[in-house]
């Protein structure tokens, strides 16, 4: 089979390897029908990701078809179309059982990571309870949306900020990660949603799917422009969805007293936390890895058309124009690039 193979810093190829086999009985293989690149993808080839071993096999997010199952597997078998998680669930083990599958002992954050992963033909799901069975008549670009950027914004974002009505919220990126905050921000019906970002295609992007106030940070500073828009009182909740330092400065700057960060990003570098400012404000620092516990409901939404995802989605391409989406995703401001689909047709 053919899978796109992380080969070191810098350096991916699309290349003919073995096609994964059962090895575990609560292992699924999937046929991977579609696919698509996760900032973190990016960041592992940048090398900020060490954990990743060259010759692993890229991807966390996808849909499919069940080729095989193990025969320890309940509830799916040989032609169900399913969800890939991002996040791999034992559904047994202390951190399971608390709902943060991120940490689970057998299973977390391992697709594209510490093993093969999505970017594939095929590829082998170690424990079957990571799968969601496909609703018909779904839109399927949006729920490849549901394994990972959704429940990210979601939970790391929205919940871990406590967005509640009528606060304040300012979005700090407004890529595909910042947009899935903005998008499930709005079940708790803030007040205003503000997003800041360089690109400004992504900025009017962002307007439509539901930003109240949007801040270039390359033409004007944005934390003056937070405290003009906010009485000078800051805002009750400011998310960090880049990972660098700028950014993370830039929502430690525009909070109110008692507001909360909640750190999206993944962090290549070190960042200077403002503690001598900071620790007189009553103000929150939340930050962790999704655990995709709400993916259920997350899919409830989409199939009710609540919200609708695949409006993120601005290029497609095929499997073996994989190296072209990654050109693209990677120079999204230069594309006009959000979430790009990778199908196997």
């Amino acid at each position: 089979m053919k899978a796109l193979v992380y080969e070191g810093p810098g350096s991916k190829e699309w290349k003919d390897v073995p096609k994964p086999q059962i090895l575990e009985s609560t292992d699924v293989i999937v046929k991977v029908t579609k696919t698509t690149i996760c900032g973190t993808d990016l960041h592992i080839l940048k090398g900020d990701v060490p954990e990743t071993k060259p010759g692993t096999i890229l991807g966390h997010e996808g849909i499919g078809i069940v080729e095989e199952a193990g025969p320890a597997v309940k509830n799916f078998k040989a032609g169900d179309e399913v969800i890939i998680s991002c996040v791999t669930s034992c559904g047994r083990c202390e951190y399971c059982k608390e709902g943060m599958y991120s940490h689970c002992e057998d299973g977390g954050w391992i697709l594209g990571h510490l093993i093969d992963g999505t970017q594939a033909e095929y590829v082998r799901i170690p424990l079957w309870n990571s799968l969601y069975h496909v609703p018909k008549g779904v839109d399927t670009d949006a729920l490849v949306m549901l394994s990972d950027i959704l429940p990210t914004g979601f939970e790391i974002g929205v919940k871990s900020g406590g967005v509640k009505p009528g606060d304040v919220v300012a979005i700090v990126g407004a890529g595909p990660i910042g947009i899935s905050a903005l998008l499930t921000s709005q079940f708790y019906s803030p007040a205003e949603i503000i997003m800041i970002d360089m690109d400004e295609n992504r900025l009017k992007e962002a307007k439509t799917f539901g930003a109240t106030h949007v801040i270039n940070s390359r033409t004007e500073d944005p934390v003056k422009r937070i405290f003009e828009l906010t009485e000078n009182k800051g805002v009750d909740v400011a998310m960090e969805a880049v990972g660098i330092p700028a950014t993370f400065d830039i929502c430690q700057s525009i909070l109110k007293p008692g507001g909360s960060l909640a750190n999206i990003g993944v962090h290549g570098s070190p960042v200077e936390l403002q503690a001598q400012k900071l620790w007189i404000q009553n103000i929150k620092i939340t930050m962790g890895l999704v655990n995709t516990n709400t993916t259920p409901l997350l899919l409830k939404t989409v199939v009710s058309d609540k919200i609708q995802p695949e409006k993120l989605i601005t290029h497609h391409f095929t499997f073996d124009e994989i190296i072209d989406a990654y050109d693209v995703f990677g120079n999204a401001a230069k594309e006009k690039a959000l979430k790009v689909i990778i199908s196997r047709d």
